[in-house]
């Protein structure tokens, strides 16, 4: 064991290193790494750093020899495993089929045992998980947001709530002959995104189906997980499974969000991403035409994970007269990376520069993304509204 000098006013580091007794999943993970290095050009990370431990392939090394106890966890070496956005860009051109994504969870569920996570993410963690608080939060936050320095806004302004929206309501049938699709609101996504939900609803409602909010529901508990904190994303999950019971499809707003969501289903019911719902169903929607020029934003988690991009382009292929877009400049990451535009800011707003410097260029009036935290963080400094491609489909209904 080595202990590491306290800074300031804070514990001092002192990681444990023991070799763990009998078959260790971490390293079964690890070992599936044939050190190719095939990954390193499509880690954001490595492309912005150009340093071997700021790659895929270098932190399994870091995780395999804090595993087996060769090498003692020091600040340096948590801080490669720290900056990891998460992204999985590296699982999509692996070709030993390594499940990074999984393997990450474990390194940072040891990390998470070893030292405390930072103040900031404690008390995101905290009010994700306790949506009621962070909505009240958000409140006030709207009402505040006008009067902040700029350094005191981290998030941009939340939406006011828009009149007349239904609140939560049980898994029933009803007369109405639509297939009743429950839908998954998340956390911070509950004061941001109401009229994407009530944009949804109107789309499903076009498409057949009848789109039902059911009370209970909390975090997904991926934030809480991809920290380490898997006790905190189990016990999240369980209480989305007991509020989704009865339920058998779940659709999902966010790529971030999908893959804990649909780990938490109950039996009998499967999490679909509501693009994908959509665009299967797209021969049931009539859209107006649009002479307007949009970017597309394509989240890493839509990419890599749930695998709807193609979907998204399909519809917004359906307006007549409508111009994409796609951004795809600089790391291959908008670096919101879930909590991360929160606890390193500075960084993530590196990933985020040249992918605005391209929405600036490209004259879009507005900007498109499937995911909360992405959009979240590119409209705390675009200069056009960024939406969900839903809801800004929504508006292309013809009138009711």
């Amino acid at each position: 064991m080595i202990a590491v000098p306290a800074a300031r006013g804070k514990p001092a580091y002192t990681p444990r290193v023991n070799a763990p007794a009998g078959p260790d999943p971490l390293l079964a993970l690890a070992d599936r790494c044939v050190q190719c290095g095939l990954c390193l050009p499509a880690c954001p990370t490595y492309r912005l750093d150009r340093l071997e431990p700021e790659s895929p392939r270098g932190r399994i090394a870091l995780a395999r020899g804090w595993a087996l106890g060769l090498v003692a966890p020091d600040p340096a070496g948590e801080a490669h495993l720290d900056r990891c956005l998460g992204c999985r860009s590296c699982e999509a051109v692996c070709p030993a089929g390594v499940e990074y994504g999984a393997l990450l969870l474990a390194a940072r569920t040891r990390q998470r045992a070893r030292r405390r996570p930072g103040r900031c993410q404690r008390l995101l963690e905290a009010l994700a998980a306790r949506p009621r608080w962070l909505a009240v939060l958000l409140g006030a936050y709207r009402a505040l947001h006008p009067l902040l320095p700029r350094a005191w806004r981290p998030l941009p302004r939340p939406p006011r709530p828009p009149a007349g929206v239904p609140a939560p309501a049980p898994i029933v049938a009803s007369g109405d002959g639509l297939e009743a699709i429950a839908l998954f609101r998340g956390c911070i996504a509950g004061p941001y995104e109401a009229g994407l939900r009530e944009a949804v609803a109107r789309l499903c409602a076009a498409a057949g189906a009848r789109l039902v909010e059911p009370p209970g529901q909390g975090c997904c508990g991926a934030l809480h997980a991809h920290a380490g904190d898997t006790a905190a994303a189990a016990r999240l999950a369980a209480g989305n499974r007991a509020a989704f019971a009865g339920a058998r499809r779940v659709l999902t707003l966010a790529s971030g969000c999908h893959e804990a969501v649909a780990a938490a289903m109950p039996d009998g019911a499967v999490a679909e991403d509501a693009i994908a719902f959509l665009a299967a169903r797209a021969g049931h929607l009539t859209l107006q035409p649009c002479r307007e020029r949009v970017a597309v934003h394509l989240p890493c988690t839509q990419r890599n994970v749930v695998r709807s991009a193609e979907a998204t382009r399909a519809l917004l292929a359906r307006v007549p007269g409508l111009e994409v877009v796609e951004l795809d400049a600089g790391f291959g990451c908008c670096g919101a990376a879930g909590t991360q535009m929160a606890t390193d800011p500075a960084r993530a707003a590196r990933f985020r520069e040249p992918l605005l410097a391209q929405l600036e260029a490209s004259g879009a009036t507005r900007l498109l993304s499937a995911n909360i935290g992405c959009r979240l963080h590119f409209a705390n400094a675009a200069r056009v509204p960024v939406q969900h491609p839903l809801e800004f489909l929504a508006t292309r209904l013809p009138p009711r």
